[in-house]
């Protein structure tokens, strides 16, 4: 029922048309392609999560990168970000290799699932109010059909707030005062434990605000509190 589930929730995501602000960009950029990248078919659609239907850990990340997982067709799939993220999961045991180029490439997660907060390339990687909660369903579903999920790891601030607004839509009370995002930062909401973890971004890890011992640390505490 689970996978069926999360096929029948991937179908509705990859159609969706909900913002037409993101319709037009990230189909704009599907058309006029970056130079590198110019003999490749992009995607140019809105991302579905991916990973391990059994996952005992979901990692929520921002939104696609306009000409990495716009491009691919897979959620943190050929780009620097990506990189950062799938390495860690390599060294962590959730990945079965280190790096993810395409959709085919032979990637495989064990234990985990990854999903982004909001679904569609936004122009300067900056979603509106509207468009994030555009999404927010999307991210409540999946939720709700990953049954055996009990830890949630928050990559950046903005995806913290949306797994919070989702747990929220599925009846669990997050603490008072409302947990704060932080790098380590840890909160116990019903079910789950929400792990803070710096976004991979660029401008995280070329400026040494995100280390790669960093990132392995949140990921191997989700790895030990899931069980």
């Amino acid at each position: 029922m689970t996978a069926a589930g999360l096929r029948e929730l991937e179908r509705e995501v990859v159609d969706c048309r909900r913002c037409p602000r993101l319709v037009a960009w990230r189909e704009e950029v599907a058309r006029v392609k970056r130079a590198a990248f110019a003999s490749e078919e992009y995607w140019g659609r809105p991302l579905p999560g991916f990973g391990d239907p059994d996952a005992r850990v979901l990692l929520v990340g921002l939104a696609p990168a306009a000409h990495g997982g716009n491009r691919t067709g897979r959620i943190f799939t050929g780009d620097r970000s990506g990189d950062w993220l799938f390495g860690s999961l390599h060294r962590v045991g959730f990945a079965n290799q280190p790096t993810s180029v395409s959709r085919d490439d032979g990637l495989r997660l064990n234990g985990a699932w990854v999903c982004a907060a909001v679904r569609c390339a936004p122009p300067v990687n900056r979603p509106s109010p509207e468009e994030r909660d555009n999404c927010l369903p999307y991210l409540v579903r999946e939720l709700g059909l990953l049954e055996r999920v009990r830890v949630i790891v928050a990559l950046g601030s903005f995806g913290w707030d949306a797994v919070l607004r989702a747990l929220r839509a599925l009846g669990e009370t997050p603490p008072r005062p409302r947990p704060k995002f932080g790098h380590g930062a840890q909160a116990e909401i019903g079910r789950f434990t929400l792990l803070g973890c710096f976004h991979p971004s660029q401008q995280n890890t070329f400026t040494g605000k995100l280390t790669e011992p960093m990132i392995d640390e949140v990921l191997a505490r989700a790895r030990e509190l899931a069980g």
